[in-house]
């Protein structure tokens, strides 16, 4: 009998011991796996759709996230003083690569650490935001992908669909570094082409609503640059606009979507899977990101809210309605 339970218990210990090692080792595979921290600015459509398109451009490179890859993933909802504090919780999951999403982000994650690659997912300029010393080569441990839009198209494009605009107003956030640029090149893109610029800013979103209403009864057209800030009120933007019948040409497709008349704009999903790339070749040792040029898009897709120029009586060009994705419903 004594024999019996002694066998039972040497049994149970086998097992516990058999247990224990592949617990461990599957502890050790865990440990194993990359990490990649993102952070991203606020929740918006085209922020989304990048980090949408990051995800997919890792796994296209053989980083699947819950297999192979862990994402740690932060969102700052336009807090400001969250992203210092979101950006060392980023570095403490020991993150292998951060990912910063908007302009606010990846310098939140730049101040944090010089040490950890840092890919830049929608950043405008980002030499004049801080980031890295030339576009060709950042010098540090920053690299990525900047959304610049064509600007110069986007006042083509305006001016086609609206042939007798003298003026146009460019709605931009004080906060954002890259929007004062944007704004900037905006206003010298318009002045070229005969049109009077005016530069309107808002210090908060709290300004948005009243700040259309007078532009409304000034400009002929609205331009909002690659704004996060302005994205993130898209619909007030639009429904203020909409009251006086004034259109709105934006620098991203998926304000196009929420109510601008058209845009020639950078794919934000694609950014996101160029930014996903970016960051695989780092994790997979093929690129430094010191000597890793900043990518940037040379083309963008012609845009046209379709349903939005019928509620502005405008007619869309046919030349122009034939290479345009049509977007918007009635």
């Amino acid at each position: 009998m004594k024999s019996k339970k002694l066998l039972a218990v040497i049994s149970v210990l086998v097992l516990f011991l058999i247990v224990s090692f592949f617990t461990e080792k599957n502890e050790e595979k865990k440990e194993d796996v990359p990490t990649v921290g993102v952070l991203q600015f606020v929740s918006h459509p085209a922020l989304d759709e990048i980090y949408r398109g990051i995800k997919d451009g890792l796994k296209e490179s053989g980083y699947e996230d819950g297999k192979n890859l862990k994402i740690a993933f932060q969102n700052g909802q336009a807090d400001q003083s969250k992203l210092a504090t979101m950006s060392q919780q980023l570095i403490d999951k020991k993150s292998d690569v951060l990912i910063g999403i908007a302009t606010p982000a990846a310098q939140a994650l730049a101040n944090s650490t010089s040490d950890i690659p840092i890919v830049l997912g929608a950043i405008t300029d980002p030499v004049s935001a801080g980031l890295v010393e030339t576009n060709e080569k950042p010098g540090r441990n920053i690299t990525g992908v900047s959304d610049k839009s064509p600007v110069d198209a986007q006042f083509d494009l305006a001016l086609e669909l609206l042939p007798n605009a003298r003026s146009v107003g460019i709605l931009y956030s004080s906060a954002e570094e890259n929007s004062k640029y944007q704004a900037a090149e905006a206003e010298k893109a318009a002045e070229a082409l005969g049109l009077t610029a005016k530069s309107y800013v808002v210090p908060s979103s709290n300004e948005i609503a009243q700040t259309v209403q007078v532009m409304s009864g000034e400009v002929d057209f609205i331009y909002i640059p690659t704004d996060n800030t302005i994205a993130n009120a898209m619909q007030t933007v639009v429904n203020e606009a909409n009251k006086s019948k004034t259109p709105i040409i934006p620098s991203v497709d998926t304000m196009v979507e929420e109510g601008g008349l058209a845009t020639v704009g950078i794919n934000q999903y694609e950014l996101g899977v160029q930014t996903g790339k970016m960051a695989a070749d780092i994790l997979a040792g093929k690129s430094d990101p010191a000597t890793t040029p900043i990518y940037t898009f040379e083309t963008g897709d012609v845009i046209i809210n379709e349903a939005q120029a019928k509620k502005l009586g405008l007619t869309i060009p046919e030349n122009v309605v034939e290479d345009a994705k049509l977007v918007g419903t009635e």
